[in-house]
């Protein structure tokens, strides 16, 4: 049986300043705009901006519903962080199990990379509950997403390279680069207004973007030489 959740009458939305109009939404669908609606809410305003009642009034419909679909923030926050890191895995797996890249696409997925989790603020997430909560971190990430594309990147450098697949050495080498990759990604996503002011550049966007390009191309340059 498809579910349906019902807007009430009178909301206003946040984006027109106008009553949302009443209509009806399959649990899909109403699932799919509450992520919405909440992925916006982090982009602008952080972790601590992912509130029910507004989430709510922002696409018209009621508190009880997010409950409905969601059971709590908490729930709602995890469903949020799983599709973020859902998409962001599907576009590495499909570039590195992909035809051969040229040094701009490979640029681009490490700058990509670099959006998915600074700009659209999935870095603040993750960290804000790793730090939030009482639970371990370590024992909430049980999707080995790391070692998976560390299987990806060491096969694609055996395939394309030559690398011996069964060198210790060069497998952890690979597994480096992944955490690396990870490590500064992350860091930036979260760090860097502080980075940017520490350094002297204020605000600077252009500056933030230049160094993903130059931290992109110091990895091919790693993978070029070994």
């Amino acid at each position: 049986m498809v579910l349906a959740a019902r807007i009430g009458e009178g909301r206003v939305s946040r984006r027109t300043g106008k009553p949302a109009a009443r209509r009806r939404r399959t649990a899909e669908e109403a699932r799919r705009e509450i992520l919405d609606a909440a992925e916006r809410r982090l982009r602008e305003a952080g972790p601590e901006g992912i509130r029910l009642q507004e989430i709510a009034r922002d696409i018209g419909i009621s508190h009880p519903t997010i409950l409905h679909h969601f059971d709590s923030r908490d729930g709602l926050i995890e469903a949020l962080q799983a599709r973020a890191i859902e998409r962001l895995q599907s576009r590495l797996v499909d570039v590195l199990t992909g035809a051969p890249a040229t040094e701009e696409t490979a640029v681009s997925l490490i700058e990509d990379t670099f959006a998915a989790l600074g700009d659209t603020g999935l870095a603040r997430l993750l960290a804000w509950r790793a730090l939030a909560t009482e639970r371990n971190a370590a024992e909430d990430a049980q999707d080995p997403l790391l070692r998976h594309l560390t299987d990806l990147v060491h096969s694609r450098r055996v395939r394309l390279s030559g690398v011996a697949a069964d060198d210790p050495a060069m497998r952890e080498d690979s597994e480096f680069i992944v955490r690396l990759t990870a490590v500064a990604t992350l860091g930036d996503g979260i760090f860097a207004p502080i980075l940017d002011a520490m350094t002297g550049h204020g605000d600077d966007v252009e500056v933030r973007q230049r160094f993903r390009a130059w931290f992109a191309r110091m990895l091919l340059e790693h993978l070029d030489r070994s």
